[in-house]
């Protein structure tokens, strides 16, 4: 019982503390697109601090030994401090600081643990009633309270996107939220992150006895719903051309909600986000959505990316895959370890991703295990180039590479300190930070969040 109320009592001091917070103290201001909701986040309390003679790795493939200096929740230097006015000053020898890390595919809250959504009534992951789900955000399916946000929290994970799972061709809009302790989902929201939109090729959307039964029926659905979307737009289009204004702003207005969120992708304001394993998949995908002027920014999973890595590089997608999963189901036959190696070398923006809530605490080893099977194959990739896999390319992924991602001036102050190597098995994030505020220390406590699933009940005297 004194636990639980410890606990409460420590939420309840966070969110008062939070909420002293001026409309100013938010970090990040830019407003979202349009319909998107506004997020309610507000940084943790915070102070500034210089951080002493760690080894830096700024996710923009520096490495240096230095300072970095963090101030209203911003970095303002790093190298060598001089002067850091009344900064707290922690000594960080031996440590090694990089950006918080970053998972671009996640399905916590709505996939939760510790039942991990093997029974339909634990899932929230998808509308599965038919192959367009576009009208539906999975935002509205998350429950905050996962477990899995504070393991990722652990594991130096400071941001996250939850999308929706792969049952369905188009499963409808992402969300990016900070892995922080909330009540709401907007308490948690990234402020002014893009939402995504979801799609899905391959054996996963396929269903038995109802379309599409087929890849080549993916496609025909596939063109159906952004032919529907393109003609919203130039009904729009010709009804600003009568009124003699100019052009609409995509993601809002009237029209049907499936045609309008894909309006939005056309019009580029949500970035567009596939589950893809094969190589001839994705090559089909990007031409087809092509036709209709989306531009594809990041493909998932990619087990067989590496075998048309200059295409991606071409095109600008990014590629989010595993170090080691294949074989697990017939699209995955071909995967390789070197596929994110094999990748970055050819010019395209690759990261690490989780996909299930055990690998989200994990990803900074993900990136190692990719690395080292480059190395083996003969390329170079010291950390400084690794740790971009999991900061910085899944940054720009999320249209976030203004604000997070790097350690520079000016970046918000997302950072995890790491006992030593953050690329070696014995290394753990000492301090994770975000927006300047600690969000999680390895030595307090009363600064490691728990979620309402692991309080649990008191015991009481004679009940068993």
């Amino acid at each position: 019982m004194k636990r639980a109320l410890r606990q409460i009592a420590l939420c309840l001091t966070l969110a008062a503390a939070s909420g002293q917070l001026s409309a100013q103290d938010n970090i990040s201001r830019p407003q979202p697109m349009p319909d998107a909701p506004a997020s309610e986040y507000r940084p943790l309390p915070r102070q500034d601090t210089l951080f002493v003679g760690a080894t830096i790795l700024d996710g923009a493939g520096g490495k240096l030994v230095g300072d970095v200096l963090v101030r209203d929740g911003r970095i303002v230097s790093l190298g060598k401090v001089a002067d850091a006015g009344n900064a707290v000053r922690i000594d960080a020898s031996g440590r090694w600081i990089t950006p918080g890390l970053i998972d671009v595919h996640t399905h916590y809250g709505s996939f939760i643990l510790p039942q991990g959504g093997s029974r339909e009534d634990y899932s929230d992951i998808v509308e599965n009633s038919g192959l367009n789900a576009a009208n539906t955000w999975v935002e509205h399916g998350v429950r905050p309270s996962d477990p899995a946000f504070s393991r990722a929290l652990a594991g130096g994970v400071t941001t996250v996107q939850i999308l929706p799972g792969s049952g369905v061709i188009i499963g409808g809009r992402t969300v990016v939220v900070h892995t922080i302790p909330a009540v709401t989902l907007a308490q948690m929201r990234f402020p002014g992150a893009p939402q995504g939109l979801k799609m899905a090729c391959g054996n996963n959307a396929v269903e038995q006895g109802s379309f599409p039964t087929s890849r080549q029926g993916q496609i025909a659905g596939l063109r159906h719903a952004l032919h529907e979307a393109r003609e919203l737009l130039d009904r729009r289009a010709g009804e600003d051309g009568k009124r003699g204004k100019g052009g609409h702003r995509g993601g809002g207005g009237s029209g049907d909600p499936k045609e309008v969120t894909l309006a939005g992708a056309i019009e580029g304001k949500l970035p567009v986000h596939l589950h893809c394993y094969r190589a001839d998949d994705i090559a089909t995908w990007i031409a087809v959505l092509e036709e209709y002027g989306v531009k594809l920014g990041t493909v998932h999973h990619a087990v067989e990316a590496y075998k048309i890595a200059p295409l991606l590089a071409r095109k600008g997608v990014c590629a989010a895959v595993w170090p080691d999963w294949w074989g697990f189901k017939r699209e995955a036959e071909d995967g390789i370890p070197e596929n994110a190696a094999f990748l970055d070398a050819a010019g395209a923006c690759v990261m690490m991703h989780s996909d299930i809530p055990v690998l989200g605490s994990l990803l900074n080893l993900e990136a190692a295990k990719a690395a080292a099977a480059g190395r083996r194959a003969g390329l170079d990739i010291p950390p400084e180039k690794a740790i971009r896999w999991i900061t910085s390319n899944p940054a720009k992924s999320l249209g976030l590479e203004d604000r997070v991602g790097t350690i520079a001036p000016g970046m918000n102050a997302d950072l995890v300190v790491w006992s030593g190597d953050p690329f070696s098995v014995f290394s753990k994030p000492d301090l994770v930070l975000i927006d300047g505020a600690v969000a999680y220390d390895r030595a307090q406590r009363t600064r490691q969040p728990q979620s309402d699933f692991e309080l649990g009940q008191p015991q009481r005297e004679g009940i068993e």
